[in-house]
């Protein structure tokens, strides 16, 4: 899929929720069958054609952890390289309502780690610049 953002090949876009509550964020787990298995990353997904970043969120976080999120202001936007592909990657400030809670849906595991924490979670490439924004 072409998202159209200059420069990018073969160019997939991602969205990615970043949520914080009481001085924690929430990470996923993908699944063993998935691309780069058992990564850690912070939830969302592809982009479907025809929806917006915050469609693509809402939809991805009911499917893999079945609570609704109100979507804010981008945190921040990049193209990563892979070898094949891009990765056309934005994030969002997201929040989830006080009176729902993740369920493990369509994720191998979800947790809520302190900032400090996240070094020691094995995230895909693409995450690493929003992990040390988070820590700047």
């Amino acid at each position: 899929m072409d998202t159209g953002t200059p420069g990018c090949r073969r160019c997939v876009r991602v969205v990615a929720a970043l949520i914080e509550s009481g001085g924690k964020v929430l990470i996923t787990q993908r699944r063993p069958q998935a691309f780069m298995p058992l990564k850690w990353e912070f939830p969302g997904g592809k982009v479907e054609p025809g929806e917006s970043d915050a469609q693509a969120l809402r939809r991805e976080i009911q499917e893999e952890l079945g609570v609704a999120v109100t979507v804010g202001k981008e945190f921040m936007g990049l193209v990563h390289r892979y070898p094949d592909f891009d990765v056309d990657f934005h994030v969002y400030r997201c929040e989830i309502p006080a009176s729902e809670s993740p369920r493990r849906i369509a994720v191998q595991d979800f947790r809520w780690v302190e900032l400090a924490e996240l070094s020691g979670f094995d995230f895909p490439p693409a995450d690493q610049p929003t992990i040390q924004k988070l820590l700047e």
